[in-house]
């Protein structure tokens, strides 16, 4: 593996911009409120930092040059994602911040839960164990799993305001006992090494740079004989560099999920073998004969529906629904309650939305590549 340059940490000034730019809105009850609560200078800064690696960069004029400028500020492009993604992602989805299987007539949080759990099965995470979480959101994962499963669980993530919500919540579930979530990048995770009997990592791995090098991180802080299991996008073998269309779909997908450098599968199954791991199971699950596809809920098709109650989710990601929310959010910057960029982050979501049911229609992406694997005993 190349060597990856690692951006230097400041937990300090992520700190104070977390209080600048969020203030007290980690403790609003739902996304949509929480997005009303932003300061306009500091959301202006990290809509400028964030949309600096993307504006006027389309697939067709991409360079290397350009992506590894991206790479180059790995830490900072996800921070800043989630700083404007968030609330969108809690008012638009929920707080498990995943794609899942769907089952006939299973409806979209039932789903989401059997995901989590089966991740927790095939990895056997039982009672007491200590377990570190990969990239954890706000929590919701962890929440499930805890609950699940009876194990210990650390949160690792590298944005204050995911940290503060997840937080709140574990404490609100009473779970606080069980969960802690701690700020670090998982490049150059702090964790003494051989400190975790599990590593779990839910679509969270792929904002590394390198996954070589955040697979090396977590064979580190395992414990020999202990287990990693990841569900992770990926682009397919089927993806094609050179064809003009996989690009604009790939990047899109990259652009509205806050990714640097998205690879294929074949690159991934690489990577978790140089970084020590002995592979136990990999598939890709969204190649399961499902009643429906993992990307249905963004298709905004409401003949897929599980169940009456997944009407308020469907059409939220349903074409009218995008664009009732598209003016609805400009009506409100320009009324000065919603700060600006707000709109431009949601049309962001929205089109990689489109170009993640183009991949999965396509076979083209996943979001789902199962991998577990294990530290040697030796």
């Amino acid at each position: 593996m190349a060597p990856v340059a690692l951006e230097t940490e400041d937990h300090v000034r992520d700190a104070a911009f977390n209080n600048a730019m969020h203030g007290k809105s980690a403790e609003q009850r739902a996304g949509f409120l929480s997005m009303l609560k932003k300061d306009p200078v500091a959301q202006k800064a990290a809509v400028d930092e964030y949309f600096k690696h993307w504006d006027n960069k389309a697939a067709g004029v991409e360079t290397q040059e350009i992506r590894d400028a991206r790479k180059a500020e790995y830490a900072t492009l996800t921070r800043h994602y989630y700083n404007l993604a968030t609330d969108l992602y809690e008012y638009g989805w929920c707080a498990s911040f995943h794609f899942c299987r769907f089952a006939y007539g299973e409806g979209f949080y039932q789903a989401i839960a059997r995901h989590e759990h089966y991740l927790a099965h095939m990895m056997g995470l039982r009672d007491g164990m200590k377990v570190l979480d990969v990239g954890c959101g706000v929590g919701g994962p962890a929440r499930e799993i805890a609950k699940f499963t009876g194990v210990n669980i650390v949160g690792l993530n590298n944005n204050d305001y995911q940290i503060e919500r997840a937080t709140r919540y574990a404490a609100k579930e009473g779970l606080s006992s069980q969960l802690s979530f701690t700020k670090g990048d998982f490049m150059q995770m702090s964790f003494p090494s051989n400190s975790f009997d599990a590593v779990y990592a839910i679509e969270a791995t792929v904002h590394a740079p390198s996954l070589e090098g955040v697979y090396s991180q977590i064979f580190r802080v395992l414990k020999p004989g202990g287990v990693f299991g990841v569900y992770e996008w990926l682009m397919t073998d089927n993806y094609d560099n050179d064809n003009p269309r996989h690009r604009e779909i790939r990047l899109g997908i990259e652009q509205g999920n806050g990714i640097s450098n998205m690879v294929k599968v074949s690159e991934g199954l690489q990577a978790i073998k140089d970084a020590g791991f002995i592979l136990e199971l990999n598939e890709d699950l969204a190649d399961r004969p499902d009643a429906r596809p993992w990307y249905y809920p963004l298709s905004g098709d409401f003949s897929m529906m599980g169940s009456i109650w997944d009407l308020p989710s469907i059409a939220r990601m349903h074409r009218y629904g995008r664009g009732a929310i598209h003016k609805l959010v400009g009506g409100l910057e320009v009324l000065g309650i919603a700060s600006k960029g707000t709109q431009k982050t949601a049309d962001s979501l929205a089109q990689a939305a489109d170009c993640l049911v183009a991949g999965g229609k396509q076979k083209l992406f996943t979001p789902m590549y199962l991998m577990v694997a294990r530290k040697p005993e030796q």
